[in-house]
């Protein structure tokens, strides 16, 4: 896996087809246009990140019609000129002692409803809300929560490729010892293993041992593993700007009965979502699957959290597999698959797979073993 071969970097055009495609999402939906700060969207759209977020506006405009716009600080342009997509967008500079929200007006018009990032500071839409007091704005989340859901052929590869990294950090943790060892040494290794395979982000590492594994999200502590544990490994984060996020349920020394129980509700619940995946089938029903042969097994009440979630240029984004979201599954999609039963004061297991939806059904990017592994 260290010498697996660098993924081709998108192009200009990749970029000038996104920004178009969200442009025209935004007309359909009723926008005016799309307002996105620097973050996860205007990495997606145009490969640009900023080197310092600052108080300083930089701010791509999208509208339907029009070419797209990236306004930044005078000072931070020769680095924005840099970006994959710089070259089919204008720039538009400003300079300190200069109003942006004036530049911005300019591209705006009087009225209209804007689409806004979810990560843009409030100081600077309430500036545009100042300079145009006719315009109003959505979060993207409310109004194109799937602008970037559906994957094209080049991220699913680049999203297979994180998930096999992943898998080969799993592979060589299942090696070490446990025992004796705390969980924060045990999140360690495994960042030092996603690191090793390629991922030059690791968003979490959570290592739940014993009853730390009732609490979906401990990460990791100071407790001493020891024999007789379940230990919940959940572990990801970036790898060539896409995520990774996987959970296998490992156990230090023979498990009893009853653990090996829940660990095979768990799988088979793992195993039920994965194949409600299907074009067309709502997010929703994808947790119904699972959660029923939880339910079923009496475990329901323990099962205290949605199915899954989307994953891209972040580890979470929508869809979400929950009650509720009747977003149908399109071919492109990627999101978890992660059931768990959480046992309070006692033990936890979680099995979690990164999934595609296909012309047909699903694709795991994730392959592990998802029978009970016995560590040391």
């Amino acid at each position: 896996m260290t010498g697996t071969t660098p993924a081709a970097p998108f192009t200009a055009g990749d970029y000038q087809a996104r920004m178009t495609r969200a442009a025209r999402t935004a007309a359909d939906a009723g926008l005016a246009g799309l307002l996105v700060a620097p973050g996860p969207d205007m990495v997606w759209l145009t490969g640009y990140t900023p080197t310092a977020v600052t108080e300083r506006l930089t701010l791509l405009v999208l509208a339907p019609g029009r070419d797209p716009v990236l306004i930044v600080p005078a000072l931070e342009a020769p680095d924005a000129e840099k970006a994959a997509g710089a070259a089919v967008l204008t720039l538009r500079d400003w300079t300190d002692g200069t109003d942006p929200y004036a530049v911005t007006a300019d591209l705006l018009g009087k009225d209209g409803r804007f689409g806004v990032s979810d990560n843009a500071w409030a100081m600077h839409l309430l500036g545009l809300q100042k300079t145009l007091p006719g315009t109003s704005y959505a979060s993207l989340t409310d109004a194109l929560p799937m602008l970037r859901a559906v994957k094209d052929p080049a991220e699913l590869e680049l999203l297979a490729a994180a998930g096999a990294a992943a898998d080969a950090t799993f592979e060589e943790i299942r090696k070490v010892p446990f025992a004796g060892r705390r969980e924060s040494d045990v999140g360690h290794d495994l960042a030092d293993l996603l690191r090793r395979f390629g991922h030059d982000q690791v968003d979490f590492t959570i290592v739940g041992s014993g009853p730390n594994g009732a609490n979906p999200h401990h990460e990791v502590g100071d407790r001493v593993l020891q024999d007789g544990d379940m230990v919940v490994l959940d572990f990801g984060g970036l790898k060539d700007g896409y995520g990774s996020d996987t959970t296998r349920t490992v156990h230090v020394g023979p498990p009893t009965a009853e653990e090996r129980e829940v660990h095979d509700v768990v799988r088979a619940a793992q195993e039920a979502g994965f194949r409600a995946v299907r074009p067309g089938a709502a997010c929703q029903e994808v947790d119904r699957a699972a959660r029923a042969v939880i339910t079923d097994a009496g475990y329901g009440e323990f099962f205290i959290h949605r199915t899954g979630h989307g994953i891209g240029v972040t580890t979470h984004e929508p869809p979400y597999m929950i009650e509720g979201e009747g977003q149908p599954l399109v071919p492109g999609m990627c999101f978890s698959v992660e059931p768990g039963i959480y046992l309070p004061g006692r033990f936890g297991v979680r099995i979690e797979d990164i999934v595609t939806v296909t012309e047909d059904g699903g694709r795991r990017f994730n392959n592990t073993t998802r029978e009970m592994v016995i560590v040391s």
